[in-house]
């Protein structure tokens, strides 16, 4: 039988897990009576957890989010996928600075259990990480004031620099937060322009609220719009290509990252791409090892066809 004390963290594991459970289910599953189901409810609340009941045959209990939080339980499996993630932020840097991540980290595994300690030092020793390209990161701070900024739905003051060093200070409406993985981005309407952009989030300086509501009609996919933005903005040429896949598979092949798609129709998927020069994108394509259109431009359709002639003549050619 268990302890009353483990028998506590059971119960409060079985609440937390789900919406709601009637006092026979709790029972079954503790393997206890309903009595001792209704006493430990109520040492629970004692303790400073806010349990919610419901009277009649199909009532039940509820764990009450957003009350004062007592002391935070985790299963075993629960607590090695929280340190997972943890070390997952500090390493990739997904939260600007990995300081507060690491610091995190390091407490858990002081608390941990011997055999969870264990199995994420298992995990460490077999992963192997490559290293990615430095550049700016955002302090943990400033993302929590943007995410709050989106959240709020007032327009905000922007101070913000770009990539040529430029500094500007604009009134945007804030809409939401892009993580692509490398980098964070901000997505907001500039007020004076009355266009949608994105802007990187670690060259935001300042967001200053004005007390003003946000404006966020005809508000974009913040998805797309950021893929756009990336897979074209740096780019001075900009081909499109139409692929005979569906978009999920299209997607596989080309990120988002790197192109824009849109399906046209079910079985094929058309994709703006961006590239230095007319080459250097036919050189992409090939590369692809699919079958595709160029759609346009003419020059982008004519490099992919030099090429593509250039290598059956070398494969044709008598020895």
């Amino acid at each position: 039988m268990l302890s009353s004390s483990a028998r506590l963290l059971r119960l409060l594991s079985l609440l937390s897990s789900r919406p709601s459970w009637t006092c026979a289910e709790l029972a079954e599953r503790m393997e206890v009576t309903d009595r001792t189901v209704r006493r430990d409810i109520a040492r629970l609340r004692d303790l400073g957890y806010s349990v919610d009941s419901e009277a009649g045959p199909w009532g039940g209990y509820r764990l009450r989010a957003g009350s004062r939080v007592p002391p935070l339980i985790l299963d075993d499996e629960e607590a090695l996928a929280v340190a997972v993630g943890l070390r997952e932020a500090a390493l990739s840097d997904a939260l600007g600075d990995d300081q507060a991540a690491l610091s995190a980290l390091l407490k858990l595994r002081q608390v941990l259990p011997r055999h969870i300690a264990d199995r994420l030092g298992e995990l460490d020793d077999a992963f192997v990480r490559l290293p990615g390209a430095d550049g700016p990161q955002i302090r943990p701070g400033l993302l929590l004031e943007l995410a709050v900024a989106c959240r709020r739905g007032e327009r905000a003051r922007l101070s913000y620099t770009d990539g040529e060093g430029r500094s500007t200070v604009r009134e945007v409406d804030p809409f939401r937060l892009v993580h692509t993985g490398r980098r964070w981005y901000f997505v907001a309407r500039d007020v004076s322009r009355g266009q949608w952009r994105t802007f990187r989030a670690d060259r935001v300086d300042r967001l200053q609220p004005t007390g003003r509501p946000s404006d966020l009609t005809d508000a974009p996919d913040p998805a797309h719009l950021v893929s756009r933005n990336i897979a074209n903005g740096p780019y001075p040429l900009s081909a499109t290509i139409r692929l005979p896949l569906p978009v999920s598979e299209a997607l596989r092949l080309i990120p988002p990252t790197v192109g824009t798609h849109r399906p046209d129709g079910p079985d094929a998927t058309v994709v703006d791409i961006g590239g230095p020069d007319p080459d250097g994108l036919a050189r992409y394509l090939l590369g692809l090892g699919s079958p595709l259109r160029v759609l346009e431009p003419d020059s982008v359709r004519q490099a992919l066809a030099r090429r593509a002639r250039h290598l059956v003549d070398e494969n044709t050619a008598q020895e």
